[in-house]
């Protein structure tokens, strides 16, 4: 779906149906190849910027040729498609490019900075100004990191809640989401860095000499700079939480191991006890000779409490060196 919008500073963004001085051309998904080759041949782009900008391991940088400047730089995006082992949120790439005429933006896939840009409060977007333009692209790059990195950290705590009352394994799985969403995040936010200090360093958009927009710039870079330390941050404790819990789990399970153990060696006592007893031949054991009151035989009881006895005392035994 390619789009034509036109707009200047404090009024309301005008949908255009072709193409014209100071306008921003949006390809924005649903499109097909054949679309975008035909504006690359109309607006004179090089191919290869839209077949970079489609690429999803496509990394952050910025090149000038022929006139036409142009930028990648990855956004972060919710995942659709979050199955049970999916990434909550991932990155894809938005290529920017611009001439003196037009600024394009392209993208492969559905993300909130170009929503954003096309909403109704947008009164400072001016697609005459290009600087500006990208400038607020930037913006609210790191405002939507920013953002799913607090949603992150807020989903892990919930499930670090949830771990502590679950012996269940799907909690651990939801941490491991949360896990791969933020290698996406701190991979792509270092990137996105370098390149936003190497554009600052060259003045690759033109605004040193501009007030206003350079100490926008200045703004910028410091919040990306913060969402990088906080997704540094969130990832040591969170891969700090799960090497807990993972060692809760094998602690616990060697608690169960040694339980099942000791109960074992408690129910062999009597058993062995009763074996000996029990054996068909004509051997001397002691009780079976002797009489109790009536002259009756009461062999079976006295080895069952010898039994009971021995099994108390193994149990004590346990209990006083704490194996049971």
């Amino acid at each position: 779906m390619i789009r034509y919008y036109k707009k200047h500073i404090n009024e309301a963004l005008i949908e255009l149906e072709k193409a014209e001085k100071g306008c921003w051309i949006s390809i924005y998904p649903p499109f097909n190849n054949e679309e975008v080759r035909q504006v690359s041949e109309e607006l004179d782009i090089p191919l290869d910027f839209f077949v970079d900008a489609l690429d999803i391991d496509e990394r952050s940088r910025y090149e000038q040729e022929d006139g036409i400047q142009f930028i990648v730089l990855n956004v972060p995006v919710k995942n659709a498609n979050n199955g049970s082992n999916e990434a909550l949120y991932n990155t894809v790439p938005l290529g920017i490019a611009e001439n003196e005429d037009y600024i394009l933006t392209v993208t492969a896939f559905a993300n909130p900075v170009i929503d954003a840009l096309l909403m109704p409060n947008m009164k400072s977007l001016d697609t005459n100004d290009h600087s500006r333009f990208v400038l607020l692209m930037l913006e609210k790059v790191v405002y939507y990191y920013l953002q799913y990195l607090k949603n992150i950290n807020i989903q892990r705590t919930l499930y670090e809640k949830e771990l502590y009352h679950s012996s269940r394994s799907e909690e651990l799985f939801k941490m491991m989401n949360l896990q791969k969403s933020l290698v996406y995040f701190v991979t792509s936010l270092r990137d996105n860095e370098l390149m936003f200090l190497r554009m600052q360093r060259t003045d690759f958009l033109n605004v040193r000499k501009r007030e206003d927009c350079s100490d926008f710039f200045e703004d910028i870079i410091i919040d990306i700079s913060q969402a990088q330390e906080m997704s540094r941050i969130y990832t040591d404790i969170l891969n700090a939480t799960l090497d807990t819990f993972a060692s809760i789990i094998s602690n616990n399970m060697n608690n169960v191991m040694k339980r099942l153990t000791s109960i074992t060696i408690i129910l062999m006592v009597p058993t062995l006890v009763s074996s000996f007893f029990g054996m068909n031949v004509p051997l001397n054991l002691p009780f079976l000779d002797v009489q109790i009151g009536d002259g009756h035989n009461q062999a079976f009881i006295l080895i069952l409490v010898f039994s009971v006895l021995l099994t108390t005392g193994v149990v004590l035994f346990f209990r006083r060196n704490r194996l049971f």
